[in-house]
């Protein structure tokens, strides 16, 4: 029922081109560990992750399988399972592991939302002590973790989780695999997601160590155009009086984008990265002040994506430039108390002219 629910369109939202493109980017290449939105509320954050997933392709997967893996990804998983509805289960005819016999099905990209007091047991998973009691049988109950493979994790208010549950998320966002361990019952299966993250600053930050393991950052606040608030209040009006009327207004823009993503996701494994662009990526971190080198390689992974979402298949310099505003922001090393960087450029730029005021 939740599925056909008219949902407020992704190409209506006003304004929030940073957060809009940072989401994007990560549909497209899941492999950019997610994105954090920091900002205040009523900036249409978890209005955008609802309205992206209604309009991105229907996922093929295997027939009431619980992981909702796709043909491909049968094999080990599968032979180890044990969830009574999953076609792969030991407990089935092991010749349905044969991908020409097994039935598969479409469905639409979920979005699975992780309440603030999750337990790590309900984000990780653990044992179906019902099944165990009943029937002596030990039987894993999958997590959240399963629900949101292939799909979209969004976490409200991440800023307020348990660090460790943030810890077991961002594995996962990074590893595309989650293993259940509980009662000598070892168990993995694919968890691959777009993790989008939201907070307000003003409730508390995440520690250094977190942030940085989120892909993309970005930094938002209310619209001060008059023209644009106007705007704003006009398209909710008149999609809370005719929710289907007002999406159909929108379907076109809806489509080509979904077709543009499509695109773009096929045109990625072929985008290449010029050697002298990477000596950029390494300057521009060493310029800010970036530890470690998780920022080179996730601005390398965004450039290209941002190439591949402009239909290119080499990357240029203003891509470098644009990754970095999303990458680099929440890595910089701050002083304590002191904000996110909101424009890394300017960032950049103090620090050469006070690097040769010293020299």
């Amino acid at each position: 029922m939740n599925e056909q629910k008219t949902v407020f369109p992704f190409t209506a939202i006003v304004g929030q081109e940073s957060m809009k493109l940072a989401l994007i980017l990560n549909i497209i290449n899941p492999s950019l560990s997610g994105v954090l939105i920091r900002g205040e509320k009523g900036t249409a954050k978890s209005t955008a992750v609802r309205a992206l997933a209604d309009i991105l392709p229907k996922i093929e997967h295997i027939k009431n399988c619980p992981f909702r893996l796709a043909i491909t990804e049968t094999g080990a998983v599968c032979e180890e399972c044990t969830m009574e509805a999953c076609p792969g289960s030991r407990k089935k005819d092991p010749n349905t592991l044969n991908g020409k016999q097994l039935e598969t099905e479409q469905s639409s990209i979920r979005v699975i939302e992780l309440p603030v007091g999750a337990t790590e047991d309900r984000v990780v998973g653990t044992m179906d002590l019902e099944h165990a009691l009943k029937k002596g049988e030990k039987r894993i109950e999958p997590g959240l973790l399963a629900a949101a493979h292939r799909g979209i994790l969004y976490v409200d208010e991440v800023n307020l989780l348990d660090d460790h549950v943030v810890d077991v998320l961002l594995d996962s966002a990074a590893m595309g695999v989650n293993t259940i361990e509980r009662e000598g019952v070892s168990f993995s299966h694919p968890a691959r997601f777009t993790l989008v993250g939201t907070m307000n600053p003003e409730e508390g930050e995440l520690r250094p160590q977190l942030l940085d393991r989120f892909g993309l950052c970005v930094n938002i606040g209310g619209i001060m155009d008059v023209e644009k608030r106007v705007s704003v209040m006009e398209r909710r009006a008149h999609f809370d009086e005719d929710p289907e009327g007002f999406a159909v207004q929108w379907e076109k823009e809806s489509r080509n984008l979904s077709q543009r993503i499509e695109k773009a996701m096929a045109l990625y494994p072929d985008v290449v990265m010029p050697r002298e662009l990477l000596f950029e990526i390494a300057s521009f971190c060493l310029d800010v002040g970036v530890d470690g080198h998780r920022g080179d390689i996730v601005m390398l992974k965004t450039a290209k994506t941002l190439a591949a979402w402009e239909g290119r298949t080499s990357v240029e310099k203003s891509d470098i430039e644009r990754a970095a505003q999303l990458a680099l922001p929440h890595r910089i090393r701050r002083k304590p108390l002191q904000e996110v960087a909101h424009d890394i450029h300017a960032v950049r730029e103090t620090n050469r002219a006070q690097h040769a005021k010293r020299a």
